[in-house]
């Protein structure tokens, strides 16, 4: 009996909407947006973020007045409860899609062995 990946996938992405580390993901980032003071302050930090990001990718040099912009923008959003849980409730999600991304790429692993 051939399997289809792609209906697994499809299944897979159910149960990671369905999942609690899902919900709680949703609803920290529900009320990160509806509060008009952590929606900027996360914006701004996400945007730092992203363009760090992109200069690393790209090879680029990152300045040391950046590292520091960066730095005081985390300091500020960990001050905040509401982003803060976001970021807890982003790194609980990240924790699982790796687990996930361990299990799918075994049949891999025990095809090649461990590189």
């Amino acid at each position: 009996m051939a399997v289809n990946l792609y209906d697994s996938a499809y299944a897979l992405e159910t149960a990671i909407r369905q999942s609690a580390e899902y919900a709680q993901l949703q609803q920290a980032y529900n009320e990160v947006n509806a509060d008009p003071q952590a929606r900027p302050m996360f914006d701004q930090f996400r945007q730092i973020q992203m363009n760090l990001q992109q200069k690393q990718m790209m090879g680029q040099d990152i300045s040391e007045q950046e590292v520091q912009q960066a730095q005081a923008t985390v300091g500020l959003v960990q001050q905040n409860q509401k982003i803060s849980r976001l970021m807890e409730a982003e790194q609980r999600m990240s924790m699982v899609i790796g687990e996930l991304n361990m299990i799918i790429m075994k049949p891999l692993e025990d095809l090649y062995g461990k590189m």
